[in-house]
């Protein structure tokens, strides 16, 4: 086929500018299909493969229409006239990352929400005014409640992603937004597959729309080559997973829990492969800051769970390495596509121990994946092959010594003062503690009241100097001496316990 450029499809001059500034000339299959449609203002419909280019198929049309004819006037506070709604925060960052040189054509502000961290910056610049906003479900509805937002201005709706948003349970919160749009509004739904309640959402809110499937639901990309690599025990398996790791391009690991993805990250860190990790337990500065040293090829290893096989999007990833096996075959799709994306060629490795074999054949054929296992170690010609050019060795930087127990340098001297108080407590008394109140027992013995010495009752302890009068009277009227001093502090020697003569004397004044 022809190449076809956005000028030809009808995008306004201004955003083709803007295209050929990032070196982008000639639509893609999706965008050649729907981009006549969207920029008419019609309702659609959009199926294709993850690496398709939906971004700029839906962004295109956004900008287009609130900046060559802006029904909805003057920027307002809270109004937003476009809404972008994905599943992940991931996903969101980079729809905002494609649309805000596209928006700067015509000065329109776009900004991204999403939960995860403090919504301020969020609420000030949606007071400050935006036209676009691409938005999480769930954070998007919390500032609605709170007022910060209101969508009854939005023109143009877009769902990318639906069904990882049904995937994850969002499509009731989804409902609940959409609700909140105008009825008349142009509305956009890109989706992989139609399946898990994607279709109710199309009947509900497109009207007359047109659907546009570029590829069947889940086809694999012509580009991407999968290999099979079967190993015999887990460590053959980790020195595959070195030696697959430490060629010179990106590449992206992909691990079943959080926990052994930081774990793999760290482990080839010390090896000398700079290795960052992407998951869930992150914070959002730290999968920006991870996110940012993989695509500025400080790290050209990224270890990720699942939450990166949709929505992250960086150039020249040759290799996919599925060190475990994913669940299902939508899974092994999505990892999949962070390769072979827009054209470019790339692998796709999945290492299996004998254990896994059944699964992992079952898992290809839903995908319709069709590749002959090898079997293979580290020093295979075919892992040989996929390395390439092995990667010079970095030196790890030092590991932050870890804070001592209790706290730190301040808190062990702290620890340590309140030792040689407690000591000094023991052998000298407490200086300026309550009237009458000692913990060393005085040079001159106490008598009882028929004048004989205390110490003469050895079958009795001694009573505390500090106790006072009510308690030995309370003591006395409970049941006699024997009971009252059962209740006296205890002596090692001639020191007094000072915490148990302290809840005496509040006992006996209570």
């Amino acid at each position: 086929m022809t190449d076809i450029t956005f000028s030809t499809l009808g995008v306004p001059a201004p955003l083709v500018a803007a295209l050929a500034a990032d070196d982008k000339t000639t639509a893609f299959p999706i965008q050649v299909d729907t981009l006549p449609d969207t920029l008419a203002g019609r309702d659609v419909l959009g199926r294709g493969k993850t690496g398709s280019g939906k971004t700029l198929a839906f962004a295109l049309p956004i900008v287009a229409r609130l900046g060559t004819s802006l029904a909805g006037g003057k920027r307002r506070p809270g109004r937003p006239l476009a809404l972008v709604l994905a599943p992940t925060r991931e996903l969101a960052t980079q729809i905002t990352a494609t649309i805000e040189p596209l928006a700067a054509a015509y000065d329109l502000r776009a900004t991204t929400i999403y939960g995860g961290i403090n919504q301020k910056r969020q609420v000030d610049a949606l007071r400050a005014g935006v036209d676009i906003v691409v938005a999480t479900p769930g954070r998007l509805e919390d500032l609605m409640k709170q007022g910060f937002v209101t969508l009854d201005a939005i023109e143009i709706t877009v769902l990318d992603e639906a069904d990882h948003m049904a995937d994850l349970g969002f499509l009731p919160v989804v409902t609940r937004i959409l609700d909140k749009t105008p009825k008349g509004g142009q509305r956009l739904l890109f989706s992989a597959t139609l399946d898990n309640g994607v279709d109710k959402l199309v009947k509900r809110y497109l009207q007359n729309e047109v659907l546009h499937s570029v590829d069947e639901a889940n086809s694999p990309v012509a580009q991407m080559t999968h290999h099979v690599f079967e190993i015999a025990d887990v460590d053959q398996k980790n020195d595959l997973v070195r030696t697959l790791a430490s060629g010179t391009g990106r590449r992206i690991l992909f691990m079943r829990t959080k926990h052994h993805a930081k774990k793999l990250a760290r482990k080839l860190t010390e090896q000398g492969i700079p290795a960052v990790d992407l998951h869930g337990n992150l914070s959002q500065p730290q999968r920006d800051r991870n996110l940012a040293a993989f695509a500025d090829g400080s790290a050209k290893v990224m270890v990720a769970t699942d939450v990166a096989a949709r929505g992250v999007h960086v150039d020249d990833v040759e290799l996919v390495i599925h060190v475990d096996p994913p669940m299902e075959h939508k899974a092994y799709l999505h990892r999949s596509g962070r390769t072979a994306r827009a054209g470019s060629e790339g692998d796709v490795v999945t290492i299996c121990l004998p254990a896994q074999k059944q699964d992992l054949k079952a898992i290809l054929r839903k995908a319709a994946i069709t590749v002959t296992p090898q079997q293979v170690t580290a020093t295979s010609p075919a892992v040989a092959t996929l390395v390439g050019e092995v990667a010079p060795y970095v030196k790890p930087a030092p590991r932050e010594a870890k804070p001592q127990q209790g706290g730190g340098r301040s808190q062990g001297a702290n620890a340590q003062r309140k030792r040689a108080a407690r000591a000094e407590q023991g052998t000298g008394g407490r200086r300026g503690g309550r009237r009458g109140q000692s913990d060393v027992a005085p040079s001159t013995p106490r008598r009882d009241r028929s004048g004989r010495p205390a110490e003469a009752k050895a079958h009795a302890p001694r009573q505390g100097a500090g106790q006072s009068r009510g308690a030995q009277s309370s003591g006395a009227q409970r049941g006699g001496s024997a009971r009252s001093t059962a209740k006296q502090p205890l002596r090692v020697g001639s020191l007094v316990s000072p915490n148990r003569n302290q809840r005496t004397n509040r006992r006996a004044q209570g």
